[in-house]
């Protein structure tokens, strides 16, 4: 986005030449090494070279169906364009850790680096359809499927959510009944509640769908299986027979994603349709079982991945407008015999912006971090290795849960500390909140995904009493579990603050596993003893999840700095204190309950978060630089790169319709005559 007037705000350009460190080197970290920040630049440039930056009727004043219609012209031109830059992409048939490395870029490129402001109606393509025919599917049936995908000669999108089940997929009521004469499945969607509803893109869009559909073979109910079922024909783009379809309507954000809803009357798709890589229907309805059937939702645990990159991708966006308005808005003396301060001088307004800056940043960390894990299990899983399936599981759960719900929250602190001028659409934040306020509900609603984390705990706090060897991300619990655990003497330290929380999560998962065991022991049965525990076991599985961030945060900073300059080193050091101690002081309940904490020792943290948030502040603005976000993603009047926030807010307002004419037709029809009226 080019400067309005030619020039950068004076402000902006001080707070940059005060920076200590190389925003440059800091960008080249944050993408992950200098190659891939030159083909980010690239693929940027080519996507977004000759697209019209500003148009002429911004799309906050677009129709639900003019905004559909433009969002899907310009997401074709991008891919198009993307797959004319990008070389070859290798599918590795066989190998779902290799394929999923080359789609990974087509993902995270399509995802974050897209200009089309409110979603895109290929995303659950690229994220679940493909990755699902790769993990889930034979290597013959990747072969058939696959490439057209890849290449978008088929277009599809995951439907397993229904109108009356989403998180609980055993009660989803889609029916795959198996016909042993044809060698064919009929799907059915019995119910109205059966009708699948939110997948992106399945209003309009897709021509393909892999439905999740409890399946009948002899009779005998064999569980949920993923079926391919074209929707559309291909010339004509109309439904196939017995396919009803359509768009679900206007929602708060993500208004271009097209969500659909989709029933079936009767309809028959043949044998080799089922994806079967885990479980197979042979001739005349032979079933042969996965050998497990968590295997069915391997793509779910994947896109609760990605979901921990988004949370960061979000917060980084919203954090870059904020602190670069923070910058140039001044306002309210500090001292009333001098001129108003930038408002980032304000202690109250770095406490805004800087510990979402942190959370961006470790976000981002713990999301390698759990990549790497992902990929790991993902290549045990091809030599049949399940061992650490459920700690995935329950790890994947647990940061979808914690990290979308804080990033949602981030996103409104930082339109907050934008004042009224955060309230126009045109700074953005209603599309960043719509996205990440709806990451919460999505691919798993958050109470059920810490309810999920919270099993597995119980289950590996089980076996910590039975001696046996925990895997890593839990290991710690084996230190408190014969006892009532305390932390070591309190320090001040960072070790400190992660024993600490460590030792509180330890005993909330005991209190929860002793709540459980206590209400089966007077009766209850399993699941209403889990039901009737519910506050206490989603509370362990929040503390557990921000002990595990902040571990891994700790960990992960040390072995990055490493390889940085000393002044980079700083920087991230700053952020990943701060970020601890804003996670101690959001669990400061359970940390004062359970660990020797006195009034001494937190004054001592309120002074180190204080004195944190004024090493952070030269750089503030350069860290934000160094998200290395272009204006034309960023879409932002207020957190543009040059600063002039007055003159792009006034300039976007001169786009209003109804600024055309300088006298509205409703006044000579309603006003006009109201004022005469003389009632």
């Amino acid at each position: 986005m080019p400067a309005v007037s030619g020039k950068v705000n004076p402000d902006l350009l001080k707070e940059r030449s005060n920076c200590t460190f190389n925003v440059e080197e800091f960008a080249v970290w944050w993408n992950g090494g200098p190659e891939k920040l030159k083909e980010k630049r690239e693929i940027e440039k080519v996507l977004l070279e000759d697209e019209k930056e500003d148009d002429d009727v911004p799309i906050s004043y677009l129709s639900h169906k003019e905004l559909y219609e433009a969002s899907t012209k310009k997401s074709a031109r991008l891919y198009i364009k993307l797959r004319r830059r990008l070389p070859k992409i290798e599918l590795k048939y066989g190998n779902y850790a290799e394929s999923l490395g080359a789609l990974r870029k087509v993902v995270n490129l399509m995802r974050g680096a897209s200009a089309v402001s409110e979603g895109y109606p290929f995303g659950v393509h690229f994220s679940m359809f493909l990755p699902t025919i790769l993990s889930q599917g034979t290597v013959e049936q990747q072969k058939k499927w696959a490439l057209k995908a890849l290449n978008l000669d088929i277009i599809g999108t995951y439907a397993q959510t229904e109108l009356g089940h989403g998180t609980f997929i055993r009660g989803l009521e889609t029916r795959a009944d198996f016909d042993p004469r044809k060698n064919e499945f009929i799907l059915s969607s019995p119910t109205r509640s059966s009708y699948k509803w939110w997948p992106g893109g399945l209003g309009h869009t897709v021509n393909h769908v892999i439905v999740l559909a409890q399946l009948y073979t002899r009779g005998v109910h064999r569980g949920l299986h993923p079926f391919i079922v074209q929707v559309r024909d291909l010339e004509t783009h109309k439904p196939m027979p017995g396919v009803i379809i359509g768009e679900i309507g206007p929602k708060i954000g993500m208004k271009a994603v097209n969500n659909g809803f989709l029933g079936f009357k009767n309809v028959r798709i043949p044998l080799e349709n089922m994806l079967a890589k885990n479980a197979q229907v042979g001739a005349g309805g032979v079933f042969t079982k996965s050998p497990a059937s968590v295997l069915t939702y391997g793509t779910m645990v994947f896109v609760r991945v990605l979901i921990v990159r988004d949370a960061a991708n979000q917060l980084s966006s919203a954090v870059t407008i904020a602190t670069r308005y923070s910058a140039v808005r001044r306002q309210s003396p500090i001292d009333p015999n001098k001129p108003e301060p930038q408002i980032i001088d304000h202690v109250t307004q770095q406490l805004k912006l800087f510990p979402n800056i942190s959370k961006a940043i470790l976000f981002n960390i713990v999301a390698d971090k759990v990549w790497n894990i992902y990929n790991e299990v993902t290549e045990e899983l091809g030599r049949g290795q399940l061992d650490r399936l459920p700690e995935l599981h329950g790890l994947s759960c647990g940061l979808k849960a914690v990290c979308s719900a804080d990033a949602a929250a981030g996103v409104e602190v930082c339109r907050l500390s934008c004042g009224g001028h955060g309230y126009m659409t045109s700074s953005n934040f209603p599309s960043l909140y719509g996205f990440a306020t709806a990451a919460c509900t999505y691919e798993g609603e958050n109470t059920v995904m810490l309810l999920q984390t919270a099993r597995y705990l119980m289950k590996v706090w089980r076996m910590a009493l039975d001696g046996k060897k925990l895997m890593p991300t839990v290991d710690y619990l084996t230190k408190y579990v014969r006892t009532n655990p305390r932390p070591s003497k309190w320090d001040n330290s960072l070790l400190g603050m992660i024993d600490a929380l460590e030792c509180a999560a330890a005993n909330k998962v005991r209190i929860a596993f002793d709540s459980v065991e206590k209400r089966k022991a007077a009766g209850m049965g399993p699941e209403e003893a889990a039901n009737m525990t519910g506050i206490e076991l989603t509370q362990a599985a929040v503390l557990h999840t921000r002990a595990y961030m902040v571990r891994t945060g700790y960990e992960e900073v040390k072995r990055i700095t490493a390889t940085l300059s000393p002044a980079i080193a700083t920087v991230l050091n700053q952020v990943f204190e701060l970020f601890a101690i804003d996670t101690f002081f959001t669990c400061m309940g359970d940390l004062l309950r359970f660990s020797g904490l006195t009034h001494t020792d937190l004054d001592g943290l309120q002074k180190k978060l204080e004195s944190l948030l004024s090493k952070i502040r030269v750089n503030a603005v350069g860290i934000v630089d160094g998200f290395d976000i272009p204006d034309c993603v960023l879409k932002s009047t207020l957190g543009a790169y040059d600063g002039n926030v007055y003159e792009r807010m006034f300039a976007e307002a001169q786009k209003s319709p109804l600024n055309k004419d300088p006298v509205n037709e409703s006044f000579h029809l309603y006003l006009k005559p109201l004022m005469k009226s003389n009632l």
